[in-house]
C-alpha cells in the first residue's frame, strides 16, 4: 500500500519564521494574505499597496493628500523534521503478528509527514536518535529514498537517553529551524522522557508534536490472562522468559500500564503539546490520526480567538 494523496494540514500555534510562498502565517512583512498593520505611504511602496479608502479619508480630515499603505505578514512554507526513536521497544513487534507493528507504523508515518511538508511547499528533514545520529537536513524534495537505504542497515538499540541526546543534537544542528518549525517526535514513550526534551523546543518556538506510538492490546492496556504461562522477549537482548501469571497479576499489569498512559498524556498536555496517537499502522489509520490532531489545533486555535 501506499500513502500517495494521504496528507494533513499542518496547523501553527504561532507565525512561521519559514521559506517564502508558502501557505501557513509568517513572522515578517510581505505578500500574503493576513493584515498586519497599516501605515504612511513612504516613495518606493507598491501602488497595489495603497488603501485607497483610507487615504480619501485621510486626505479629505486634513485638506491634503495623504496616502495610507496597508502591510501584510507574508506567506510563508514551514520547515518540518520527523524524529525517529530507535530504541529497541520501537522494534516491536513482527509485521505478520496480530499486534502493532511499531516499524512499519513509523514507516508509514513518516511518509504521511513528508507527504504533507511537500504539499505544503516546505522543507522537511529527518533525525534518527540513535547513539550516533543520523541527520538529513530539511530540504525541498523528498528525503525517502535515503530514509528507506538507512532503513536497511539501521536497528533499533539505541540506548536510553537517545531520544533526549537527539533533541539536544537538533537544537545544536539545524540552525535553519525558526519560529514555528515542526518537529514531529515518533515514539511510544514507554518511557517517559525528561520534561526539558519539552522545554528545548518550546525556548526556540518549535512545534514540537509528539506521535505516541503504542500497542493498544501489550502496552496501551493489558489483557485478561490468567492463570496462563505467556512468553515475555526483553527488547534490549531478545531473551525470551516465561512467566506464570495469575488474574490478580493480569490485572495489577493492566492498571499499571493504563495509569502510565494517563499520566503520559496528562504530563504532555501540561506542557501544551497536544499528541498524535498511533495505535494501527495502517495508512488510512495512520493518517487519520494526524487529521484528527490537526482538527483539535483548529478548534483550539479557533476558541483562543
Amino acid at each position: 500500500m501506499t500513502t500517495a494523496g494521504r496528507t494533513f494540514p499542518l496547523v501553527p500555534r504561532h507565525r512561521l519564521s519559514g521559506l517564502p510562498f508558502g501557505t501557513a502565517r509568517s513572522t515578517r512583512r510581505g505578500r500574503g494574505s493576513d493584515l498586519a498593520g497599516s501605515r504612511a505611504y513612504v516613495p518606493g511602496d507598491p501602488i497595489s499597496t495603497i488603501d485607497w479608502r483610507a487615504s480619501a479619508r485621510l486626505s479629505s480630515a486634513r485638506g491634503d493628500d495623504e496616502f495610507i499603505v496597508r502591510e501584510r505578514f507574508a506567506d510563508e512554507a514551514p520547515y518540518v523534521v520527523v524524529v525517529v526513536d530507535r530504541r529497541p521497544s520501537m522494534g516491536l513487534y513482527p509485521h505478520w503478528s496480530p499486534w502493532l507493528a511499531k516499524p512499519e507504523a513509523v514507516r508509514v508515518a513518516t511518509q504521511t509527514i513528508v507527504a504533507s511538508a511537500l504539499a505544503a511547499r516546505g522543507a522537511v528533514g529527518y533525525l534518527e536518535c540513535a547513539d550516533d545520529p543520523f541527520w538529513i537536513a530539511p530540504r525541498g524534495r523528498s528525503p525517502l529514498e535515503l530514509i528507506r537505504d538507512r532503513d536497511r542497515t539501521a536497528g533499533f538499540d539505541a540506548h536510553a537517553n537517545s531520544l533526549q541526546r537527539g533533541i539536544e543534537y537538533l537544537a545544536r544542528s539545524a540552525s535553519s529551524l525558526g519560529a514555528g518549525s515542526f518537529v514531529f517526535v515518533l515514539s511510544d514513550f514507554l518511557d517517559a522522557p525528561p520534561r526539558d526534551l519539552w522545554l528545548v523546543g518550546s525556548a526556540r518556538r518549535w512545534e514540537l508534536v509528539p506521535v505516541v506510538i503504542q500497542d493498544p492490546v501489550w502496552e496501551q492496556s493489558f489483557p485478561s490472562v490468567g492463570p496462563v504461562v505467556v512468553p515475555i522477549v526483553d527488547p534490549d537482548d531478545g531473551a525470551v522468559l516465561e512467566v506464570r501469571l495469575t488474574q490478580s497479576e493480569a490485572r495489577a499489569e493492566r492498571e499499571r500500564r493504563e495509569a502510565a498512559r494517563s499520566e503520559l498524556l496528562t504530563v504532555l498536555a501540561s506542557l501544551g503539546r497536544d499528541p498524535v496517537l498511533v495505535s494501527r499502522s495502517g495508512p488510512d489509520s495512520v493518517q487519520r490520526a494526524f487529521l484528527e490532531w490537526a482538527e483539535r489545533r483548529r478548534r483550539a486555535l479557533w476558541l483562543r480567538r
